[in-house]
């Protein structure tokens, strides 16, 4: 008989021998792990680090299967190419572009589907959501029923795109379990599979976020990501820019315009977040890595978790960050 528990809030077995272990809690007749626990009870976080071969693996093993995927991806940072999860996961897929909370109103969501419209490895379908705001939320639902080919739903994504907040939102809606995920925006909070009973026809399975060693969130202190995390809708930052000078966000990026006709930058990123221009004679961050950018007609500049810049015209952009962090140009998303 196999008595294995496993934590109802990552995944990890239970075990109660070693207190330094993943997966320890006091008694395994308790259904959270002691990390997990203290996440959800005191908002206290454990690093657990892992590396993202672990997680591939298990990402490889839902492409064995003939289920469906959601592919969930965070609008205001999304990857370079948001296709390479085909590579990898050839099933029936609905890509679900979450956060639309933080965007600003204006934004259409017909606009950003036909952005994502034309990819070369298509999904099967493209849905705008906000989990926390519950918005789209019954749609993603019938889309689900519509697309999937057993009761098993596979969610994957990157750590921080809002996985345990929409199964969470999920359970709430159209389940009378009282089980919740647990929920942190830091890396490797979801640590294995995690299966998730809706309903009789639908069973959703967790699985652990995609770690990117090329987000910024790896790299600050628990107040910083508070400040770089938007709550509510962005208030984007609009400054019209002439060669010689520069945009400073916080002490974290520094951006100098080197080359080109007047331009407009447009900063989406957290309302939290001081942008100040300032003469590019002072050296303010230039202790930063430097890298740049031959900007086209409206093209962003993506600051791997930070957000993005959405310029207008052309011209020579030098950017100062954390060499860690990664960027990205593409057209406009908005």
């Amino acid at each position: 008989m196999n008595n294995e528990k496993y934590c109802l809030g990552c995944g990890i077995k239970l075990q109660d021998e070693n207190v330094l272990g993943e997966g320890y809690t006091t008694s395994l007749d308790n259904s959270l792990c002691q990390r997990c626990f203290r996440i959800k009870n005191y908002g206290e976080y454990q690093i657990v680090t892992k590396s993202n071969d672990e997680y591939l693996e298990i990402l490889k093993s839902v492409g064995e299967t003939k289920d469906l995927v959601l592919y969930i991806a965070d609008l205001l940072n999304l990857e370079e190419d948001i296709t390479k999860i085909r590579e990898i996961i050839p099933n029936k897929m609905i890509l679900v572009l979450n956060k639309k909370d933080v965007l600003p109103k204006s934004v259409k969501e017909e606009k950003i589907i036909d952005y994502f419209s034309n990819l070369d490895k298509p999904f099967d379908k493209i849905i705008v959501i906000s989990a926390v705001k519950n918005y789209n939320i019954d749609y993603l639902l019938k889309q689900i029923k519509l697309y999937q080919t057993t009761n098993n739903v596979y969610v994957v994504g990157h750590t921080n795109a809002g996985k345990s907040t929409l199964i969470n939102k999920l359970l709430r809606n159209y389940s009378t379990s009282d089980r919740e995920l647990t929920m942190s925006p830091l890396p490797s909070t979801t640590l294995n599979t995690v299966k998730i009973d809706i309903n009789e026809y639908l069973t959703l399975i967790d699985t652990p976020g995609l770690v990117d060693s090329g987000n910024i969130v790896n790299y600050i202190n628990e107040d910083e990501f508070k400040k770089i995390s938007p709550r509510k809708e962005i208030k984007p930052k609009t400054f019209q820019v002439k060669k010689g000078q520069s945009i400073i966000v916080e002490d974290i990026l520094r951006v100098d315009y080197v080359e080109g006709e007047k331009n407009s930058f447009t900063f989406y990123m957290s309302n939290d977040l001081k942008i100040r221009r300032i003469s590019n004679k002072h050296d303010d961050l230039k202790d930063l890595q430097k890298r740049t950018f031959e900007m086209g007609y409206n093209e962003d500049l993506c600051i791997n978790g930070l957000g993005f810049i959405k310029t207008v015209n052309k011209g020579t952009i030098d950017l100062y960050l954390d060499s860690k962090v990664s960027t990205y140009k593409r057209n406009n998303l908005i």
